[in-house]
C-alpha cells in the first residue's frame, strides 16, 4: 500500500452519525453544534462530541460563533482520508485477483 492508513481518521470516519454530520457540513459549508442537531436525531451535546472526535483528527476545524463554534470540513484531511480510502481498496482488489487466479489454478487442476 503506498499510502500508510491513519487508525485514528478511520475509527472517526466509521461512525455513522460522524459521516452524516461530514456530509451535512460538506453540503452546507459549516454548521453549529446546534444547527446539525436540528438535522439529525441526536441530542446538541451528543452532536457536539462527534464534532470534537471530528476535530481531533483534522476532519473539521471549529472558529467561534457567538456562543457557539461553527464548524468547516478540512478539505485537505478529506482528501487524505479519500486518498487512503482508494489505496486500501486498490490493495484488496489486488488480493482479490490473486485469490480469484489460485482458486482457477485449482479447479482446472480437478478438472483434468
Amino acid at each position: 500500500m503506498s499510502t500508510a492508513v491513519d487508525d485514528d481518521l478511520w475509527s472517526a470516519v466509521g461512525d455513522p452519525t460522524r459521516r452524516r454530520i461530514l456530509d451535512l457540513l460538506l453540503t452546507g459549508g459549516n454548521g453549529t453544534a446546534t444547527s446539525l442537531s436540528e438535522q439529525l436525531p441526536v441530542t446538541r451535546q451528543a452532536i457536539a462530541k462527534h464534532l470534537g472526535v471530528l476535530d481531533r483528527v483534522g476532519l473539521v476545524h471549529a472558529s467561534p460563533a457567538g456562543r457557539e463554534r461553527r464548524y468547516r470540513v478540512d478539505e485537505a484531511q478529506l482528501a487524505r482520508a479519500v486518498a487512503q480510502l482508494s489505496s486500501v481498496g486498490a490493495t484488496w482488489d489486488a488480493r482479490l485477483r490473486r485469490i480469484k487466479r489460485i482458486a482457477e489454478t485449482i479447479q482446472r487442476g480437478e478438472d483434468q
